[in-house]
């Protein structure tokens, strides 16, 4: 089953008539991550469930399908909208757990763990802060299961802090969203003024397609091409061996969508074996403000080309425009001067991108009649 992105902000800090701020989501064959919630994420959500009914027939966005909820960091346009979210869904009377992540720092974990108060090292936007905050607004009360993950990237070191009493165990690893068994999601720290990180979900490796046509030709019933396809191997009538692997191709490999969050341009930690299929990176600023994404650790959009060759994307899609930038045209023209070949989209709110299982990846562009494919070639 293909990777199904939709990306329902592509503005930075200050929301404008036509962007929304961030606030994405990845539906995969286990279920769906939602990567950060800004300000009115829920109501972003229902009108695209509602577009998706009236355009996709078939395409859902189940709130009960969604497994995870990860942060990039704390910054209030990827987090606002998250506790009224989580609230709507417990009044709705949601029962399946959730999994909530972020990042944090060292000095968090540390005093978290010793039950002690957040040290002034600890940023005012640092998810530690937040998530006490929301445990107090109501977090606390939700009926449904949530687990509350926050992790120093960096060291690979995660707690889980419970609502009602703020304290924190320390756990042996990063923990997947429940029912996860063909994808896995995974930070990638980035840099930032806060503790921040990229999220990967990736599906594994699949068979290649069932060879239908050879079934077909040898006229097997459906109970042989039913065991064939499953792997099983098949005694034929003659007393031949019919071995599956025959009826399969080549193993297809991984695929997978990393959203970066806000970073600037080539994360250290960010190596071309990553590899994911499509990067989406956010394009701040223009070159001619590359002094503004420095003060901020912002990138510009010809960062963001940087980035993907960095991290050996094979599509890059643009996104997190300041207000200043009025069209993400202008992006995207700089990011492929500096893409040497690599494809780059430019995305608007409401588009979605999706990765099939052979790695080919269309650019769904939505406008009022509907969403309009537009197939990208992926530089592998």
């Amino acid at each position: 089953m293909a990777l199904d992105v939709h990306v329902l902000g592509t503005a930075s800090a200050r929301p404008t008539p036509d962007r929304a701020v961030s606030g994405s989501l990845v539906k995969g064959p286990d279920g769906i991550a939602v990567i950060d919630a800004g300000e009115g994420f829920q109501t972003r959500y229902s009108q695209q469930r509602r577009r998706l009914k009236k355009h996709s027939v078939g395409s859902t966005l189940k709130p009960s399908a969604v497994d995870v909820l990860a942060f990039t960091h704390g910054h209030l346009d990827h987090t606002w909208g998250a506790l009224p979210w989580l609230q709507s869904m417990d009044l709705e009377n949601r029962q399946s757990p959730l999994l909530v992540l972020g990042p944090t720092s060292s000095d968090a974990i540390e005093a978290l763990l010793q039950g002690a108060s957040l040290p002034d090292s600890v940023a005012p936007a640092d998810l530690a802060r937040q998530w006490s905050a929301w445990f107090s607004l109501g977090g606390a009360s939700i009926r449904f299961p949530i687990r509350w993950v926050l992790g120093d990237v960096l060291a690979d070191r995660w707690i889980e802090l419970d609502p009602h009493t703020g304290k924190a165990s320390l756990l042996e690893e990063m923990p997947q969203p429940e029912g996860w068994n063909s994808s896995v999601l995974s930070p990638l720290p980035t840099s930032h003024t806060v503790p921040s990180c990229g999220w990967m979900v990736q599906q594994g490796a699949m068979a290649g397609k069932f060879d239908r046509a050879r079934a077909d030709d040898l006229q097997l019933t459906s109970k042989d091409r039913a065991m064939l396809a499953r792997g099983e191997d098949v005694q034929a009538a003659d007393g031949s061996t019919l071995e599956a692997a025959w009826f399969r191709g080549g193993e297809r490999a991984a695929i997978s969508v990393l959203l970066s969050g806000d970073t600037e341009s080539e994360p250290p930690a960010w190596v071309a074996d990553v590899s994911p299929t499509v990067l989406i990176h956010e394009a701040t600023f223009l070159n001619e403000q590359q002094d503004k994404a420095e003060e901020h650790q912002h990138s510009t959009a010809t960062g963001a080309a940087a980035s993907a060759r960095a991290v050996g994307a094979s599509v890059l899609a643009l996104t997190h425009y300041s207000n200043r930038i009025k069209s993400s045209t202008g992006p995207q023209q700089e990011a492929a001067a500096e893409a040497d070949g690599l494809p780059v989209v430019a995305l608007n709110d409401n588009d979605r991108l999706v990765v099939d299982d052979d790695g080919g990846v269309d650019h769904l562009i939505w406008t009022k009649e509907g969403w309009t494919a537009a197939s990208i070639a992926p530089n592998r």
